[in-house]
């Protein structure tokens, strides 16, 4: 599936029929300072206020790369800020073919996840998209400020089309509902991967356009990157680790067994110099297992290289499976127990999804209002 805000100059502008003179007006105008932090605000200051929203694909149980690259730092924002949601984007999903009794399946094993990895939902909102109707109205609404040129230039949108060899609307003008999944809640902070800011700046231009248009109304989000590197492949780590990978040795899941997850990292493809060193630009399979050691124990790159001192590759393998293991078996044991009592995970998000509806109703509502519908 979330400082300060960089202030947008205000204008009179004749637009309230003018939609393609104002976005030629937003582009001429947009601030030539992309709104980012890389985890914290940038003065490395603790947040003292601010709503964070991210969303997260019901793909089922997530694998280490998901869990060291965005939900580890989803459960410290829950510390950091006064009020954050994440969502379980199944809207999204479909975008996609799914089969309706695995995904079904996979939004509620998505949701025990989240719980396991450290999701408090008396802290946080925890919901289903589908189950909050204000997110495909706002999607709507934002889509018709939208061009058609800034979504096709977006590189989600080329590289799945080509995949498919055609992509869908709903693939097509995803962006839109995702940046409606921010402004919905009014967020101020979204944490993203490299690969989504695009999509982030989206959501910045839109909330410009709108407040242009009907006056200002929605913050401009602004963008925590994450300070983990992405997790690779262990099979080929010129690509980062995936659930989709058709090669099952490659990801390393949150329900991996112990014995699972040692014999997927020591068949990781390394190279034949037997010294642990972090290079990862000649030694991309060494590289990735250091990053692993380190975001798993812990501890800086430099620290897990002296760790591995005296240990050839084959040793390191061993030391890095172990502190996984040791890491991601509470978390497999507590999404097992969670597994076995659906009836909590649905009334969990039902109870989140009326909460979050709390929030998105009156923002649409003056949406509405300031859009002429009432």
């Amino acid at each position: 599936m979330l400082a300060t805000v960089v202030p947008y100059s205000k204008m009179a502008l004749p637009i309230r029929g003018n939609v393609k003179y104002l976005l030629q007006f937003v582009q001429k105008r947009r601030s030539p300072k992309r709104l980012f932090c890389a985890g914290q605000c940038a003065d490395g200051k603790e947040p003292s206020g601010g709503r964070v929203f991210s969303g997260i694909q019901p793909t089922g149980v997530p694998h280490l790369g998901n869990y060291l690259g965005a939900l580890e730092s989803w459960v410290s924002l829950q510390n950091q800020y006064p009020s954050v949601l994440y969502s379980i984007v199944d809207l999204h999903a479909i975008t996609q073919p799914q089969d309706q009794a695995l995904l079904r399946v996979n939004i509620l094993d998505m949701a025990a996840s989240l719980l396991a990895c450290g999701i408090n939902p008396e802290t946080s909102i925890l919901f289903q998209q589908s189950q909050v109707s204000e997110h495909a109205e706002l999607s709507w609404i934002l889509g018709c400020l939208t061009s058609m040129p800034r979504l096709r230039h977006l590189p989600q949108w080329k590289m799945k089309s080509k995949q498919r060899n055609e992509g869908s609307v709903g693939l097509y003008t995803y962006p839109v509902l995702q940046a409606a999944d921010i402004l919905l809640y009014k967020s101020t902070h979204v944490p993203v991967g490299e690969d989504q800011v695009q999509h982030l700046e989206l959501a910045q231009d839109l909330a410009r356009i709108f407040n242009n248009a009907y006056g200002d109304f929605f913050p401009e989000p602004r963008a925590l990157l994450s300070s983990t590197r992405k997790v690779k492949s262990l099979r080929d780590p010129s690509s980062k680790m995936s659930k989709s990978d058709p090669q099952k040795m490659a990801t390393v899941n949150l329900t991996d067994s112990p014995d699972d997850i040692v014999l997927k990292i020591r068949r990781s493809v390394t190279d034949f110099t037997s010294e642990v060193t972090f290079d990862p630009e000649v030694r991309p399979g060494v590289s990735n297992l250091v990053l692993i050691h380190a975001a798993v124990a812990g501890c800086t790159v430099e620290e897990a290289v002296g760790w591995a001192k005296g240990l050839d590759t084959g040793k390191y393998k061993q030391l890095v499976a172990d502190a996984v293991v040791q890491r991601l078996t509470p978390i497999r044991e507590e999404i097992e127990r969670l597994r076995g009592d659906r009836g909590h995970l649905e009334r969990l998000l039902a109870h989140g999804a009326q909460r979050a509806r709390e929030l998105a109703a009156p923002v649409l509502k003056e949406v509405r209002h300031r859009v002429g519908f009432c």
